[in-house]
């Protein structure tokens, strides 16, 4: 059975950008996680369907949602959902922090 999970990291991420929501326009958050989620059973079922970054790192694959990224890795049971960041980050820094 194909799933996905959200590591820590994207965790946090996503903690960050309700925090945002919550405070700005709850209306708006609501869209965004219900976006998400389809985002992500979407790459669950087609997990190629996101723009490779592997110039940035090996396996790390990426798909627009609104004005973020959200970053996945492709598991042999579904996907990792590594990061959601803005579109306007830096992400081959963001990435090699991690490492």
């Amino acid at each position: 059975m194909s799933r996905y999970v959200i590591n820590i990291l994207a965790s946090r991420s996503l903690n960050e950008i309700a925090d945002y929501f919550a405070e700005n326009n709850l209306e708006a958050g609501d869209r965004f996680f219900r976006a998400f989620n389809q985002k992500c059973i979407q790459l669950v079922s087609y997990p190629n369907n996101g723009k490779s970054y592997a110039a940035i790192r090996p396996n790390l694959r990426g798909l627009s949602l609104e004005n973020h990224i959200i970053f996945y890795r492709v598991l042999d049971d579904g996907i990792e959902i590594l990061r959601v960041v803005s579109g306007r980050r830096d992400f081959p820094a963001l990435f090699s922090a991690l490492e």
